[in-house]
């Protein structure tokens, strides 16, 4: 089997992002690490991986009753509005068990598609597109829920400066797919892991409780000694740590399941010194109100651990 698609699958139809944040002069600016393409080796292990754990010794319904001559026309259709993400992987899925498929896309990742729209078309071996059918739709209809999750928290902040970052918070093994989603739909990327940023949180500080001058002061300080060039972010849960990470020069605040009035409050002691990230039980209802507090980015986890899978369906030509 040979994944015979050049170049990383990338993001289309997204427009610009505006400035990251408002920072008086001599601030570092965080700079995210950005998924806009995913390797075409990386696209092609997760496939290979998903069609063996289904498929196993051969889809003993299409052996049995389709025969190997047969050759069958499908379209992927969406069956509900949504964000399309994934579909270098429907695409490779195909290949994978055709490698002379026929196919087409009609929309690319980023896009809008309302319901009915044709995401893709795909002509080939019967047999391979029935086995295929089930791995590609998985990898579409996930990433594609992650990026239609996304896309809905953009659309609420519109007319605000602020942006939705995403977290850690991803389905083991799947980081670097879901995060591309998060970008399909509209997201900027937080730290892709443990080793690309510093964020002190709080079981941090509590560990260093007996730090001299204060625990956030110290680890600010530390962190920078020993890696002067990741950012250094600090998890604030009152005013006083925010303030505190500030004057001890951190990067960033992340100020975690405030209240509107105690987020309010933080972001005046903060007085621009460092960029500011909300997070904690923020969702659809409430995301609006955040963002108005001025804060310059809005960290939402269930962008990638709750988003549902979007409806979206092969459907065989007859």
């Amino acid at each position: 089997m040979a994944l015979t698609r050049k170049g990383g699958a990338g993001l289309q139809g997204t427009a610009l992002l505006p400035p990251l944040c408002r920072l008086r002069p001599g601030r570092r600016l965080l700079q995210p690490p950005v998924v806009e393409h995913l390797d075409p080796q990386l696209i092609r292990t997760a496939l290979i991986q998903a069609l063996e754990e289904d498929l196993g010794s051969g889809d003993a319904t299409s052996l049995a009753c389709i025969p190997t001559e047969a050759e069958s026309s499908a379209r992927m259709n969406a069956r509900e509005r949504l964000t399309v993400a994934g579909l270098a992987f429907a695409e490779g899925a195909f290949r994978e068990l055709a490698p002379n498929a026929v196919i087409g896309r009609c929309v690319e990742d980023g896009q809008s598609c309302e319901a009915g729209m044709t995401l893709l078309e795909v002509r080939g071996p019967s047999r391979a597109l029935l086995s295929a059918e089930r791995v590609a739709l998985n990898f579409v209809q996930r990433l594609s829920g992650v990026a239609t999750a996304t896309a809905r928290y953009v659309r609420l902040l519109e007319g605000t400066q602020t942006r939705i970052l995403d977290t850690r918070k991803t389905t083991p093994g799947w980081r670097r797919l879901e995060k591309y989603a998060v970008r399909c739909g509209g997201g900027v990327n937080h730290r892709m892991g443990l080793h690309d940023r510093i964020l002190i949180k709080d079981n941090h500080l509590a560990a260093l409780a007996d730090a001299a001058p204060d625990p956030v002061t110290a680890a600010v300080r530390r962190a920078r000694a020993q890696f002067p060039s990741l950012f250094v972010q600090v998890e604030a849960d009152t005013p006083d740590q925010a303030q505190r990470a500030a004057e001890a020069g951190a990067d960033g605040v992340l100020l975690d399941n405030m209240p509107l009035e105690v987020l309010r409050e933080s972001l005046r002691r903060i007085a621009g010194r460092c960029q500011t990230e909300a997070s904690g039980g923020i969702h659809e209802t409430t995301v609006r109100a955040v963002a108005e507090t001025g804060v310059d980015f809005i960290s939402v986890g269930a962008l990638t651990h709750s988003a549902r899978a979007v409806d979206i369906g092969l459907d065989f030509l007859q």
